[in-house]
């Protein structure tokens, strides 16, 4: 068995590392872009908004904690469903700043011309159409990481796997 382990992590060094199947989203603050990986494979991409100023949306790797359809605007009591809401139709909830999911989060909007720029107050917005697309292929516990000047997508995608391989090592 002592054996077993440096095989596989030399193997992990070489190969492509599609160990999980999990599925990990990034967002690049730059470039004002999510893409989604998937077994490997990126099979999502969408345009988005960030946050007005650089700290407002968080950089790190969180958790997807929680997840709504029609989501309820509590800042401003504005029901899900409501042209108002800004929420727009998802909520895909992150735990940024030990937040548990209800404070950041990537949502729909109800403001589509803010896409591709920096205007939230840290969330991360898409439009309602590609929010809906991206809720059907996102779970609970799956893992999303914020970034900014870091467009090499598949890199940062290989580094997460390689990640996963050395936890699954220990």
């Amino acid at each position: 068995m002592p054996l077993l382990s440096p095989v596989i992590l030399l193997m992990s060094l070489v190969m492509s590392p599609v160990l999980t199947g999990d599925t990990l989203m990034v967002v690049d603050k730059s470039s004002h872009e999510l893409v989604l990986y998937k077994h490997g494979e990126q099979i999502f991409k969408a345009d988005v908004a960030t946050g007005k100023s650089e700290e407002l949306t968080p950089e790190g790797l969180f958790d997807v904690k929680v997840k709504a359809i029609e989501p309820y605007y509590r800042k401003k009591d504005i029901p899900g469903g409501d042209p108002k809401n800004p929420l727009g139709s998802r909520w895909i909830g992150f735990d940024a700043k030990e937040t548990d999911g209800r404070t950041y989060g990537v949502h729909g909007t109800n403001n589509p011309s803010s896409i591709g720029k920096a205007v939230s107050a840290g969330c991360i917005r898409m439009s309602n159409s590609e929010v809906e697309k991206l809720y059907t292929l996102v779970e609970e516990d799956s893992e999303i990481i914020i970034t900014k000047n870091s467009p090499n997508y598949e890199q940062i995608y290989e580094e997460w796997e390689r990640t996963k391989w050395e936890k699954y090592l220990k």
